[in-house]
């Protein structure tokens, strides 16, 4: 786009924002975490903003590795990905790059994400991502308590209830419309098997698109949940006894020039799962740096909390800690759903930051690409019941287990080089210190468990 051209469409887009009442706009960009940061900006000072006029200091935030001495960095937003926000018109959000010194900067989460999709497009391929966020919803009684937003009792099993479902209303009503009124067609959405969980899914977008999506939606849940009394927390293991929330990825490869889904089988199925052998090859890449990937996808301390068989009023957890795919077969950690035409990663959680997750995700599935990688032969089995049918025979495990714990997965993460290619090396050094740091901060903190157990010895 030549710069007059661009100047027209931002001002016919700074027209349309004004015509429908907005008088603020934020250009935001995310933190190594993928909370969202920005300099709030009024519309008169529109195509100011465009140009990359808001300044910030890098240092002060976390992973944008800069130190006090060093150029600014400014936030430069992408238009297309403008949205109003419905609980307060008056402000207009944009997801935007972070450039410094005149070009785009290498550290900058967004950045990352489109340096490996750029290297998708050059080998003929777009890759598509759909997110299913859970999350819980919460209210405090007057003594700070926790608890769900339905004042029913607690049920053991309370996934796909409806009476709670439809007691929570007044909120997600609010949010699906929200969801819509920006045509991201949200097609279900149901209580999960946490008390005062929920899932809601909607439509897969190109990769870019659905990571600025997940960024703004998780600021929308907890805005619109305020609105009614509550509070939205994407935690992944908020309580022992529950269920934890992920945040599945499903992903799809497609041609990037007719968009064609090249993930549907067309010719011989080489492992059963009616897939194309390009998308054997990409789970392939994935399977390889698996253990890394878990480090991004799943972030916290707390995400390996969620990571195990059992813990849940409900038995198993449902939750991923296999190094396996297969097909539609839930103890997998790479699956591909019935009818083919996509697979999913379940071991990401929604406090990942969605750019890094998918950068190095997709960067994986790439490279097997290129290298033709087999994935193995697809597990059919129930992981769960052969894990603890061996276990208890004391026979040799015949399925790697991810890592569980943060520090494995930083681990696995600090020793491919991938992860490093991917980031950059002074967001890679970044990311890994503060993580390092992140489970320092937790080996030595003193717990309330610890203080029960161990306070009165005698």
């Amino acid at each position: 786009m030549n710069k007059m051209a661009s100047q027209t469409n931002h001002q016919a887009l700074k027209n349309e924002l004004e015509k429908k009442g907005v008088k603020f706009l934020l250009p935001t960009y995310v933190d190594m975490h993928g909370m969202s940061k920005t300099k709030a900006v009024p519309i008169a000072h529109f195509e100011r903003m465009m140009g990359g006029s808001e300044l910030c200091t890098g240092a002060a935030v976390d992973g944008v590795p800069q130190n006090m001495i060093d150029e600014e960095v400014a936030a430069h937003p992408d238009p297309a990905s403008c949205i109003i926000q419905s609980w307060d018109p008056e402000i207009a959000w944009f997801a935007s790059d972070l450039w410094c010194e005149g070009k785009p900067f290498e550290s900058c989460s967004r950045n990352i994400l489109k340096r490996v999709l750029a290297e998708a497009k050059s080998m003929g391929y777009t890759i598509n991502l759909g997110l299913e966020p859970e999350f819980f919803v919460f209210r405090e009684d007057e003594q700070g308590n926790t608890l769900p937003v339905s004042q029913r009792h607690n049920l053991t099993k309370p996934a796909y209830d409806v009476a709670r479902l439809l007691e929570n209303k007044d909120w997600w009503s609010e949010v699906v419309n929200a969801m819509n009124d920006m045509g991201w067609d949200v097609y279900s959405f149901d209580h999960e098997d946490g008390i005062g969980q929920f899932e809601i899914d909607f439509d897969f977008a190109d990769a870019l698109t659905m990571a600025d999506r997940f960024i703004f939606f998780r600021r929308m849940v907890d805005a619109i949940a305020r609105k009614h009394g509550a509070y939205a927390t994407f935690m992944p293991k908020p309580f022992a006894n529950y269920a934890g929330s992920g945040a599945h990825y499903n992903m799809s490869i497609a041609d990037a020039k007719t968009g064609k889904n090249l993930c549907m089988l067309e010719g011989q199925d080489t492992h059963g799962c009616n897939l194309s052998e390009v998308s054997y090859n990409f789970i392939g890449g994935m399977m390889r740096h698996l253990p890394s990937i878990c480090a991004v996808v799943a972030p916290t301390v707390n995400s390996y909390k969620r990571l195990v068989m059992r813990g849940s009023n409900s038995g198993y957890t449902w939750a991923p800690v296999f190094q396996s795919w297969g097909g539609n077969n839930r103890t997998n950690t790479v699956r591909v759903p019935s009818g083919g035409g996509r697979f999913e990663l379940r071991v990401a959680d929604p406090m990942c930051n969605p750019y890094l997750g998918a950068a190095l995700t997709i960067a994986a599935g790439l490279e097997g690409i290129r290298e033709k990688l087999d994935p193995g032969q697809p597990n059919s089995k129930n992981l769960y019941e052969e894990f603890e049918k061996a276990e208890a025979a004391q026979k040799p495990q015949q399925v790697e287990l991810l890592p569980n714990t943060l520090k494995d997965a930083l681990d696995a993460f600090e020793a491919n080089p991938l992860a490093k290619k991917v980031f950059g090396e002074k967001m890679f050094d970044a990311w890994l210190d503060f993580k390092r740091q992140e489970w320092s901060s937790y080996t030595t903190h003193v717990s309330e468990w610890e203080q029960s157990r161990y306070m009165q010895f005698y």
